[in-house]
């Protein structure tokens, strides 16, 4: 598997992307033996809510198991928007059958509160046999897939990086944008000009915008700010080959998706990326408590392992404070892996890792740092998770 395979190396034909509707798969693509599919469903998903420790799996896995995830994007299905895909989409030229079937059935059937709840589409939760509080749920991203060819980004009711400033009159501004295929590979797609040639192209970079654990409460969490178990944390780094480190709250973890981004920049400033629906396929490891304190320390909120980075994060509704969360967390990371004194490893922080911000724009601000291993002596942790 390549690292991404969006932007670099030679891109699938665009016109022979599918519409990945529920429960259809292209010829030799269907899961694996022993690899369970999820489909998005008014059954199966949360609108708006993050599941807590009370809700009854959808699916329940073994440690390593692989599961191939239907997530479905919130755009286009929100009341504000009609809550009718069909229609809404169809006003920018897809046509009916290129509409999701599952997004119109939750758009029509799934229970939200317009007023408490958040625009996300949850699918979830699914039990982990073996995952106890203290152990660590490594989620190894394998594969992300577009399900459709177009996306949104909105920038709505005075929420982004510039509230009461943008948009202009305080409603909802939808951009669409189709995706093409341009030098090789994927791109979102933009005019310069309201109605103008789109001539403005960006690379797909998908990725998993929600990703969590339940926590030990009986409240379902509003889904959009993140915590330390996870959820809307909206970290672009999280694409194919990656992996996402979770402490566990409960017995089975009852981990789940949602949020599909086809691509994000870091701030995600006008308060949505490029979200579109995912076919996520997501690799579920239980590391017990003890492996996990050896690689990694107390590990105290979401980590993110990519080919060349370990990515401490920091979480609050302060975006300084969020920032020093993520330095203390990096220190402890380096401190309990490397052995390095605190000095030492401040010193290193500073001359060679970076601190970005993952988003402004959902409550809880995030910031996450970049360690290279490279930088370190390997380790030879028994029993260790890899990425």
């Amino acid at each position: 598997m390549t690292r991404n395979r969006f932007g670099t190396g030679p891109a699938p034909d665009f016109a022979a992307l599918p519409i990945l509707q529920p429960g259809v798969f292209p010829p030799g693509a269907e899961p694996a033996e022993g690899v369970a599919y999820l489909p998005a469903s008014p059954e199966t998903v949360l609108w708006g809510r993050l599941p807590g420790r009370r809700d009854a799996p959808v699916l329940t896995i073994a440690s390593g198991d692989t599961v191939v995830i239907d997530t479905v994007s919130h755009e286009g299905i929100l009341p504000d928007q009609g809550q009718d895909p069909a229609a809404f989409f169809a006003q920018h030229g897809v046509a009916a059958e290129a509409v999701l079937d599952d997004a119109i059935a939750i758009a029509s059937r799934a229970p939200r509160d317009a007023v408490a709840d958040g625009p996300h589409v949850i699918t979830g939760p699914i039990r982990v046999e073996g995952a106890r509080p203290g152990d660590v749920l490594r989620i190894g991203i394998e594969r992300l897939e577009p399900r459709v060819p177009y996306g949104v980004i909105s920038n709505r009711h005075g929420r982004g990086a510039l509230p009461a400033v943008l948009p202009r009159d305080g409603q909802t501004v939808s951009v669409f944008a189709p995706v093409e295929e341009r030098a090789g590979a994927l791109c979102g797609t933009l005019p310069r000009t309201e109605g103008g040639t789109r001539d403005v192209a960006f690379p797909l970079a998908p990725f998993l915008g929600t990703i969590g654990v339940a926590p030990d409460s009986d409240e379902r969490p509003h889904s959009v700010p993140p915590s330390d178990f996870g959820g809307n944390i909206d970290i672009r780094l999280l694409v194919e080959g990656t992996s996402l480190y979770l402490p566990v709250q409960v017995d089975g973890a009852l981990a789940y998706v949602g949020d599909p981004h086809f691509a994000q920049g870091d701030g995600e400033v006008a308060l949505t990326a490029l979200e579109a629906s995912l076919r996520a396929t997501l690799t579920f490891e239980v590391v017990p408590a003890d492996v996990a304190r050896r690689e990694f320390g107390a590990l105290a909120g979401p980590l993110v392992r990519t080919p060349d980075y370990l990515v401490p994060t920091g979480l609050d509704p302060d975006l300084g404070e969020a920032m020093r969360k993520a330095v203390r967390a990096a220190l402890d990371l380096i401190r309990a892996r490397w052995g390095m004194d605190e000095h030492l490893a401040y010193a290193y922080l500073s001359a060679a890792a970076d601190f970005d911000i993952s988003q402004v724009v959902d409550v809880v601000c995030g910031v996450h740092a970049r360690i290279r291993e490279a930088d370190f002596p390997a380790l030879a942790v028994a029993g260790g998770a890899g990425a």
